[in-house]
């Protein structure tokens, strides 16, 4: 019985959170780049100081900077080529970190306050498909996603695994001697499912979940985002304190 009402508890938590509009925010960040720091501190900030919006920070780290010094404990190709991919969907001449998202519609350098604020506002302003994540057992969470903006004709369904909190004592490359802390750093990154508006208005989907022992469980969530297939905009989210 006490199993089942935590289970509730979490369930409530999450319709909750829907309350405020969810924005995603995502940054392309090394910690072999010494411009980055500043971008990581920004992302940090944005995720405590909205007290209107929900932002949720994604860490995406990339790694192309490993050859130069540095191996960031947190990179993944996964990360590079979700950027490049963005890079193409912007029409960049290149990708460079580094590098903010904001709900996959507009990309800055990551660092820069101003720009950063005025996009999760506009963000927050537009309508927001109705995201929600629970958790059933130790290793599954149950999400549905219903009442997608219009116009969006294919989606895809997205959990990550976030982790925050966390410090590297980096002693090599561009940023040696430094102790750089993360929040939202994305430890996993799966697509688990695709809605089509013309033959469905919902989805709901049960995912398996798998915790490496080395992340920091008081701190780590399941982040469930929406992004329309053809334009990269990301159209709801919801979180998940595991």
């Amino acid at each position: 019985m006490w199993r089942n009402f935590v289970l509730l508890v979490a369930a409530a938590a999450a319709a909750v959170a829907q309350s405020k509009p969810a924005v995603v925010v995502e940054l392309f960040t090394s910690e072999g780049c010494s411009s980055c720091p500043p971008a990581d501190r920004l992302l940090m900030f944005m995720a405590r100081a909205n007290p209107d919006v929900d932002v949720i920070p994604l860490s995406e780290h990339v790694d192309y900077w490993n050859h130069l010094g540095w191996k960031d404990p947190f990179s993944a190709s996964l990360f590079s080529a979700r950027q490049q991919d963005y890079g193409r969907m912007f029409r960049l001449e290149s990708v460079y970190t580094p590098q903010m998202v904001v709900n996959g519609e507009v990309q800055f350098l990551g660092s820069d306050r101003m720009r950063a604020e005025q996009e999760v506002r506009k963000a927050a302003q537009g309508p927001h498909a109705r995201v929600e994540v629970y958790r059933l057992s130790d290793d599954t969470v149950r999400l549905k996603v219903d009442s997608v903006p219009q116009g969006t004709r294919k989606a895809d369904m997205f959990l990550a695994i976030t982790d925050s909190l966390l410090a590297t004592d980096v002693r090599d490359g561009e940023n040696a001697g430094r102790r750089l802390q993360h929040t939202g750093v994305v430890r996993s990154l799966s697509r688990v499912g695709q809605l089509d508006t013309k033959n469905a208005a919902a989805f709901s989907a049960d995912a398996k979940i798998n915790l490496h022992p080395d992340w920091r469980t008081p701190n780590v969530k399941v982040v469930v985002f929406v992004q329309d297939r053809s334009t990269r905009k990301i159209v709801g989210a919801a979180t998940l304190r595991l």
